[in-house]
This record gives C-alpha cells, structure tokens and sequence, in this order.
C-alpha cells in the first residue's frame, strides 16, 4: 500500500511541476510573440496534451486499479531514468530561455539556439519525453500505460518533429 501511495505522489508532483512549465510556457510565449514570433502546426498540439494527460491520470489509476507488484530494482531504475528526463527537460528549458515554451513558435531573423544540450542534439527535450515516458509510468510498474503513452507518441513526435524541423529550417544558424 506504500508503495502505491508514493507512486501516487510522485505523479502528483510532477503534474504540479508540469503546471509550473506551463506557467512559465505562457509568459515566454508572450514574449515571442511581442518580438514578432510565427507559430507553426498547433493542430497536433491538442493530441500532444491528451497523450501528456493519459500518462499523468493513467500511471496511478493503472497502478490503484490492477496492484502491480513493485520490483525495487525495477523502480529503483525508473525513478533515476525520469529524474534524469527531468533535469534534461530543465537543461533544455533553461538552455532556450525566453524562447522555449510547449507550441512551435519562431522569431524570424533570430538564429538557432545551439547551446547546451543543443550542442549535441536537435531535439534533446524529445528525448527527455521519450525517456520520461516509459519511465515515469514504471516506477510503478505501470506497464500498460509506459506501452500506450510510448507507442502513441511515436505518431505525436513524428508530427511534432516535422513540424519543428520545418519551422528551423527558417532560422539563420550561428557562424
């Protein structure tokens, strides 16, 4: 039972965390769009949020519904893979400053960000989704939702990876 309970916990923190993203998603949005941003393809957006609002509403829910039985090992693995998503999400969030938030917006005439993990990826913040996602749902050894929340967002990341690489390709690169 203590186990669910932390699990449960653990989700509830980083729902609030991601409420906190979203927060500071809002005001640099703001911001890019007062320094004359573009947005490109939001009609994927609202797939991208369900999908985030399974993975959040279903670990526990799969967890309090079918009472797994926790591997330590297992979770013990998990928690340091999500925790480490996380600080990739941050290093990325902290990385683009005002220019990140959760759409696909660009500030014509501003080059590509290529610091921090930029240095060595394109999208590191998809590889911290990718990563948090089947994760984050294993600390409880949620294995349905880690397979659900994964499979589909191959399709969510593809439409969002073209959708981004198109809107890139738009900006000057750093010389």
């Amino acid at each position: 039972m203590m186990g669910y309970i932390a699990f449960t916990v653990l989700i509830f923190l980083v729902a609030v965390e991601r409420v906190f993203e979203l927060i500071i998603s809002k005001r640099n949005l703001r911001w890019s769009f007062d320094q004359g941003g573009i947005e490109f393809g939001r009609s994927h957006y609202k797939y991208m949020v369900a999908l985030h609002v399974f993975l959040l509403g279903g670990s526990p829910v799969e967890v309090w519904l079918f009472r797994p039985t926790f591997l330590p090992f297992v979770s013990w693995a998990m928690l340091i893979l999500a925790l480490a998503s996380q600080a990739l999400r941050w290093w990325c969030i902290f990385s683009l400053g005002k220019r990140w938030n959760t759409l696909v917006v660009i500030i014509p005439g501003k080059s590509l960000i290529e610091a921090g993990p930029y240095r060595w990826f394109k999208h590191p913040n998809y590889v911290a989704v990718v990563i948090e996602g089947f994760a984050l749902p294993m600390v409880g050894f949620a294995w349905r939702t880690a397979l659900a929340f994964s499979l589909l967002n191959v399709f969510v990341l593809y439409v969002r990876i073209r959708t981004e690489n198109a809107a890139l390709a738009t900006l000057p690169r750093n010389s």
